[in-house]
């Protein structure tokens, strides 16, 4: 007699949401909290830092909704990916139109928040797909 499993579906997709959620919050909450000694260490406006840490915040709350889905829709999954991607291209075009002239500590700070919205577009990419093939 053979015992019928159900196929667990991926939870890469779920993972890379929860943790672009945590480290875009707490990015987020720390340009909030210490926007002043941020602005002078990587030479970054203050205002910059307090907008951008606001609409992490905000994006931080959108992926919380997200993960209340059960499962993540295709088209939701989709608009999380474009918005990551978006964020890239916006943080390397702030700095490559000079709208922000930070230090080197700063251009580092900028290029690695990047890097990691990357990663985790590249992540909810393959977790998107593993969900889609079931």
């Amino acid at each position: 007699m053979a015992i019928a499993t159900q196929a667990r579906p991926s939870s890469l997709l779920r993972r890379a949401l929860l943790a672009d959620a945590v480290i875009s919050g707490a990015a987020g909450a720390l340009q909030l909290a210490a926007t002043g000694p941020l602005s002078g260490m990587l030479a970054i406006e203050a205002g910059w830092l307090q907008r951008s840490g606001v609409i992490l915040l905000v994006w931080t709350a959108f992926l919380g909704w997200v993960l209340t889905r059960k499962p993540v829709s295709s088209s939701l999954a989709w608009t999380v990916i474009g918005l990551n991607l978006a964020w890239v291209a916006a943080s390397i075009l702030v700095l490559v139109e000079g709208a922000i002239a930070p230090n080197p500590l700063g251009m580092g700070y900028v290029l690695a928040q990047a890097a990691v919205v990357a990663i985790f577009a590249e992540l909810q990419f393959f977790g998107l797909r593993r969900q889609s093939r079931g």
